[in-house]
């Protein structure tokens, strides 16, 4: 009797261990493809498309994320910059998800209220490309660029041509010291 008890509480411990391994599985996004940190530039590029300067703001190449928004839909995400010395900014934008480009007109920058909040900012040619540059190690990996302009930006109306504007380049962040 001892034993048949002991054998069904083996058994009864068994299935409890296996049944209690499995995992649940833990899908991606909607916004996968475009989400991410990318190892960026911003220059200043003149109306007819010619470089003013390769590094507008003395940054140098910095990291800025792009993100789904809390809907989780793959036609929306956030573009968040808040390393720029110069112009931090939070902004949602519209994302074609099947050819990767995005843009915003006039979106509400959500960094903060203050000196670097509350105007807003406008994103256009906003693209990603699979595989699209190569890192300085010379791995291939994602390209992102887009232009982007500020309601209340102060210095493209006092020192820059009329009709400049920043371009933002780069590539998906790696992690590799060879490739920052």
């Amino acid at each position: 009797m001892k034993k048949t008890i002991y054998s069904l509480l083996m058994m009864v411990g068994v299935l409890v261990a296996f049944t209690s391994c499995e995992k649940e599985e833990i899908g991606n996004t909607a916004g996968v493809e475009t989400a991410g940190e990318w190892h960026i530039t911003v220059a200043a590029i003149d109306a007819s498309g010619e470089l003013l300067d390769a590094d507008v703001f003395g940054d140098g190449a910095y990291n800025i994320q792009t993100c789904n928004t809390a809907a989780n839909v793959s036609n929306k995400m956030f573009i968040v910059d808040q390393v720029c010395y110069y112009f931090p900014y939070q902004v949602e934008v519209d994302v074609d998800p099947v050819n990767l480009t995005f843009q915003v007109s006039n979106g509400e920058n959500l960094y903060g209220e203050g000196e670097y909040g509350g105007g807003t900012v406008s994103i256009t040619g906003g693209k990603i490309v699979k595989n699209g540059t190569k890192t300085p190690s010379g791995m291939p990996a994602d390209y992102i660029e887009f232009y982007v302009s500020f309601s209340d930006d102060l210095v493209l109306a006092q020192y820059l041509p009329e009709g400049t504007r920043y371009k933002v380049s780069g590539f998906r962040y790696t992690g590799f010291v060879e490739d920052e």
